[in-house]
């Protein structure tokens, strides 16, 4: 019946549609390549090649969520990982293949929310950089739900995330709460959050491993601004 609540997902998508929806920002977003934007260059982070280098994590199976042009899924592919990409943004997407095609690696990049996760205990790896802070706090749980489940046991999660006052070099200006996002109707170009805030949210799904700020780089190798917070977790 329209507009009956029924069940859950159906309270989540009323909540949705007091927000823009993320395809019309983000196809447009990536349509220019030649745009100023720090992160497109194809270059991984700085820290997901930290945890690779020190044997933190280790080639299996991954899963990059919110893969945009595909560096990170690129770089782990280049050291072995059997690699699949998500992103929201079909434009994204087929910038990534091509990126991958370029250099003759097999990557499965698909156009699909991290939201449409329906694995159970496939993957070693999963990382996001840039894809929570973006995500409506209604359906956090449920991402965070979906990654746990889609995790091997023991399987490690690594999270790059907006840290809050960094305005002025390009982050978001302020840490909003869950409330003030409805209160405001809209994250303001994503959420911020303190480390008190990240540790609370992620904990009760898993262990945390190493949780510090993203180390700025000039390097064109690695990708790294000040303003995100990089951590890695193992799953509980």
């Amino acid at each position: 019946m329209e507009k009956t609540l029924r069940s859950y997902e159906d309270l989540f998508v009323l909540l949705d549609q007091k927000f823009r929806v993320p395809e019309q920002f983000w196809n447009p977003f990536y349509t220019d390549r030649e745009r100023p934007v720090p992160f497109f260059k194809n270059a991984p982070d700085e820290n997901l090649v930290s945890y690779y280098e020190r044997n933190l994590i280790h080639p299996g199976k991954a899963l990059d969520l919110g893969c945009g042009p595909g560096r990170n899924a690129i770089y782990l592919a280049q050291q072995g990982f059997e690699v699949t990409g998500y992103d929201i943004s079909s434009v994204a997407i087929q910038w990534a293949k091509e990126r991958a095609e370029q250099r003759k690696l097999q990557v499965q990049f698909e156009c699909r929310s991290a939201l449409e996760m329906e694995v159970v205990e496939h993957y070693d790896f999963i990382y996001d950089s840039g894809c929570l802070h973006h995500l409506l706090p209604h359906r956090r749980i449920q991402y965070l739900d979906k990654i746990y489940d889609a995790l091997k046991p023991e399987g490690y999660f690594g999270i790059n995330c907006f840290r809050p006052s960094f305005g002025e070099q390009g982050g978001p200006a302020r840490e909003m709460t869950d409330w003030e996002v409805y209160e405001e109707g809209t994250m303001n170009g994503g959420m911020a959050f303190s480390e008190e805030k990240i540790r609370y949210i992620l904990e009760p799904y898993f262990e945390c491993i190493e949780f510090r700020a993203v180390k700025e780089t000039d390097s064109d190798e690695v990708f790294g601004v000040p303003f995100l917070w990089g951590s890695l977790w193992r799953k509980k």
